[in-house]
């Protein structure tokens, strides 16, 4: 499902300013669609994950930074596990 702005604001139950910081430090980067920001199921599961990160658990920015970033190689090397798995070898 695509989002835009204002619906992603809306679910994510986040407002303008955090997401203008959340974006600013590239925690978020949605598409662009028509000139307009549009956000995805995965955008919305990401940024639930970085507001129980920081107030349920009390992470501050730059904890937020390493996990994210740490979240990000881990689907990165699931995606190459999967491709890989996907070649057959030849006979």
């Amino acid at each position: 499902m695509i989002l835009k702005r204002t619906e992603f604001l809306v679910r994510t139950n986040i407002d303008e300013q955090t997401l203008e910081t959340w974006l600013s430090e590239q925690w978020l980067v949605p598409l662009h669609e028509a000139s307009d920001e549009a956000y995805t199921d995965a955008d919305v599961a990401r940024a639930q994950l970085i507001r129980e990160l920081n107030q349920d658990l009390g992470v501050n920015q730059a904890g937020i930074s390493v996990a994210l970033h740490l979240l990000d190689q881990l689907h990165g090397l699931r995606r190459v596990v999967f491709e890989m798995r996907q070649i057959k070898p030849r006979a």
